[in-house]
């Protein structure tokens, strides 16, 4: 499903190059539910932006789907991003003043979804985390969990086969971040490919795969035999 050789990114800070990653490759089968972990500055959040197609690679090649995506655009990312990707972030990024619906009817607006139908799949998309009788709550009226699962259903909702997760349980307490993980978890069974960004271990737990990037290389590559995305 994923597939990057050598992939480099490289930023200009005034006269200093920052080399975020420096040569990376990697494989990500369809139906992983796998975490990227490494301390603050290892390239585990450029390497996120690059797979979810947020950014272009300096160097190297991905193919997502068999399709090079490393060359395209800005306008051809986007379109990627909408069709197949879907993201979670620790800060929900939810509109504050914007009912839990609307939220989640929001990249259907963008992908020219008429009215009814993305008011549809929006509820369906709620109610498939657990939501369907918040539709009409705003972000204050909701527990943090509550918001993040808004979160998790706007990602859904344009029916991606990756979902991109990046620390989603870091403003969340225990019960409320255990909730979340298993949400992640079904909808792995249910086929979406998950992929977490995070320094946490116990979300490492969750997958089958762990990969531990430092200085912008991938220092290990850990199977689990027992995790979320084990297909045996």
């Amino acid at each position: 499903m994923i597939e990057i050789e050598n992939v480099t990114k490289v930023y200009q800070m005034g006269e200093i190059e920052v080399h975020a990653l420096r040569g990376v490759s990697l494989k990500i089968e369809k139906g992983e539910c796998m975490t990227i972990m490494g301390p603050s500055g290892s390239g585990k959040s450029t390497l996120m932006n690059v797979l979810g197609c947020l950014d272009s690679p300096t160097e190297g090649t991905y193919l997502l789907q068999g399709e090079d995506v490393s060359t395209l655009s800005d306008t051809q990312l986007a379109h990627i991003r909408n069709k197949e990707i879907g993201f979670v972030f620790q800060t929900f990024n939810l509109l504050p003043r914007t009912t839990a619906l609307r939220q989640v009817e929001l990249p259907l607006m963008y992908a020219g979804v008429g009215i009814r139908d993305r008011q549809r799949r929006a509820r369906e998309a709620l109610e498939a985390v657990g939501l369907g009788d918040r539709t009409n709550h705003k972000p204050d009226e909701l527990s943090g969990g509550q918001q993040q699962r808004v979160a998790i259903a706007r990602a859904l909702v344009t029916g991606p086969s990756i979902i991109m997760a990046d620390e989603p349980t870091g403003n969340l307490d225990t019960k409320s971040g255990e909730e979340v993980l298993r949400i992640f978890k079904r909808l792995n069974e249910e086929g979406i490919t998950i992929i977490f960004v995070t320094h946490d271990p116990e979300i490492a737990e969750y997958g089958n795969r762990t990969i531990h990037i430092r200085d912008g290389l991938i220092e290990r590559d850990v199977v689990q035999a027992n995790g979320c995305g084990s297909r045996g």
